[in-house]
């Protein structure tokens, strides 16, 4: 199946692709290959949607729903940290009074360098 068939299927985006990875840090280590995934509560992009950052590109490749009580120790790699204590710790301090509730849904986007 075609980037444009599984598009088809996402809801329409919420925000755009500028938005997805906007933090110093986090562009730092996109860049720097350690982070390959972001979460958000919106969905950002379409698969094969090319993310700049600075000179670099990076192309979407999955864009999908995932509940916080699937997130894996993997997919706190993914997202750039060692553990997924440390990516919690991460998102509830960007997000002051928000709790972890395991039901709670976001979007999934997972990228890799564009050749």
């Amino acid at each position: 199946m075609s980037a444009e068939q599984l598009n088809e299927k996402l809801p329409p985006k919420t925000c755009s692709i500028e938005r997805l990875v906007t933090k110093p840090a986090d562009v730092e280590k996109v860049i720097a290959g350690i982070k390959t995934a972001t979460r958000r509560n919106g969905r950002y992009a379409d698969i094969g949607e090319v993310m700049e950052l600075g000179d670099n590109r990076f192309v979407v490749e999955r864009v999908y729903r995932q509940s916080l009580g699937e997130v894996t120790e993997n997919d706190a790699k993914k997202e750039g940290f060692e553990t997924l204590e440390a990516y919690k710790d991460s998102i509830l301090a960007l997000h002051p009074g928000m709790k972890w509730l395991p039901k709670m849904k976001v979007w999934v986007h997972e990228f890799s360098r564009a050749e």
